[in-house]
């Protein structure tokens, strides 16, 4: 690894979260964990073993909870500092919000609900060949229509930003994350809210600036939702996404210090339990994440969702594409499926909720 001294990553981490609810209500959604370890913890690690050493971050919502987590960032071997947006700016304007700490003349941003393999040396020595102002990480997708879409021309260079249309002309999307020459990030209007997508790209293609695409097939996955979340950690468990931070070896499930499963449980599809969990006799745990402290009772099954720290499942309750909040409570035999939200707390009785008639 050669470590990149010219380069600073910042990590845009303000965002409250909303499409994550309830899992966010308690934890700033780049401090939840997948597969282990704050989300954070996997991009930062990526990070460190590209070369880069200095990291920036871009706080807003539970600002104060990054720098407990994370420190000066010593433990990552990097050196971390924070940035506090005192009203939200928009993507352009909190990029531009860190500027008076870059150190190097290229940095590179990653949004913070993005998970991603791509090889950020490749990445950003692209950049560097391609005499780049500004390089954007593009994917392909099977349906661009809910994304910002990047044509670009046969020799690589960035020709629109379409956001979000029902007839896009290209398969590429953006990814999230951009390599930026540090005096053209220096031009985004500062203390105001700018938009990348829709004002500071379009704004630098027509003032001649030199944008160009990095497109690869790597993993991604846009981390925004409970049924992404849920998936990223099953991926990251099962060593599809790639990792330098996972507590384990790769597998079908992961179990963290404490975490118990009774005589005939079952855990698979990349399955995390988290510390001082249990699983009882006869249940299924399949691609979901149970929080620490987290209980699924007996012969219950919990399928692709989310059970938040010190929430209990009854037994034989069926939990399927769901999120269940910290701390609550699912009483006996019920059913909580279909993209179901149980607030932290909440306490449902048995057989209190059902999707399904009785015998």
């Amino acid at each position: 690894m050669n470590a990149r001294s010219d380069v600073d990553a910042v990590i845009l981490v303000g965002g409250q979260g909303t499409r994550l609810r309830p899992l966010s209500l308690t934890t700033a959604k780049p401090l939840l964990p997948m597969a282990g370890v704050p989300f954070i913890d996997h991009l930062l690690t990526r990070i460190r073993a590209a070369g880069i050493e200095h990291v920036v971050l871009g706080t807003s919502y539970k600002a104060e909870t990054f720098a407990d987590h994370l420190g000066d960032g010593s433990a990552f071997g990097l050196d971390i500092e924070y940035v506090v947006e005192d009203t939200p700016l928009g993507t352009g304007g909190a990029i531009r919000n860190v500027a008076d700490r870059l150190r190097g003349r290229t940095a590179v941003v990653f949004n913070g609900d993005i998970l991603s393999g791509v090889d950020l040396g490749a990445l950003i020595d692209h950049h560097e060949e391609r005499s780049a102002d500004v390089t954007l990480h593009l994917v392909k997708v099977e349906d661009p229509r809910p994304f910002g879409c990047v044509p670009t021309d046969h020799d690589g260079r960035v020709l629109a930003f379409l956001e979000k249309t029902d007839d896009p002309p290209t398969d590429q999307i953006n990814a999230g994350c951009y390599v930026f020459r540090r005096s053209v990030l220096e031009t985004i209007p500062a203390r105001r809210v700018v938009s990348v997508e829709r004002e500071t790209f379009p704004g630098l293609l027509a003032d001649g600036v030199r944008i160009v695409g990095y497109v690869d097939s790597s993993y991604w996955l846009d981390l925004g939702t409970p049924a992404a979340f849920v998936r990223g950690s099953a991926d990251l468990v099962s060593g599809i996404a790639p990792t330098h931070a996972l507590p384990g070896r790769p597998g079908d499930a992961l179990l963290l210090a404490g975490a118990t499963c009774a005589e005939g449980a079952v855990l698979t599809g990349g399955s995390t339990l988290g510390r001082d969990a249990h699983v009882g006799s006869g249940a299924v745990v399949d691609t979901s994440v149970i929080f620490d402290g987290g209980v699924v009772g007996a012969e219950a099954r919990v399928v692709r969702s989310a059970v938040g720290a010190g929430a209990r499942i009854g037994a034989g309750s069926v939990i399927c594409d769901a999120v269940i909040g910290d701390g609550a409570e699912i009483g006996a035999e019920c059913e909580v499926s279909h993209g179901a939200r149980v607030w932290p707390g909440v306490r449902l009785p048995d057989r209190g909720l059902r999707f399904s008639p009785d015998a």
